[in-house]
């Protein structure tokens, strides 16, 4: 499984400001090992944020990402004490879910 996602949210106001490491190889499929072997095409293909369980943040994305991706978007409506999740899955099925609860 996949290192834990490193989720940072500041809150201004009603509007939480989120920034989301995520540790993944993100293969092109072009890239070629030391034996001369193309590496598998393997990446993440989708990334969900929900705040207490909506829906706040949808997003496709392409193998032209680089690795362990950098993510950040601004979630309108947010205060103390609600819950953030933050789940991304790849092509190969592999998926992780993390969450934080927003600070004051």
């Amino acid at each position: 499984m996949a290192d834990p996602m490193r989720i940072r949210a500041t809150l201004q106001g009603d509007v939480a400001d989120v920034r989301v490491l995520m540790s993944h190889p993100m293969e092109t499929g072009q890239r070629k090992d030391a034996s001369g072997n193309v590496v598998p095409l393997h990446f993440i293909h989708s990334i969900t944020a929900q705040l207490n369980g909506k829906t706040v943040f949808e997003a496709s994305t392409t193998q032209a990402i680089s690795r362990n991706p950098v993510f950040a978007f601004k979630v309108k409506g947010a205060k103390a004490g609600d819950k953030l999740s933050i789940t991304w899955e790849d092509n190969k099925g592999d998926k992780r879910t993390d969450e934080i609860t927003l600070g004051g």
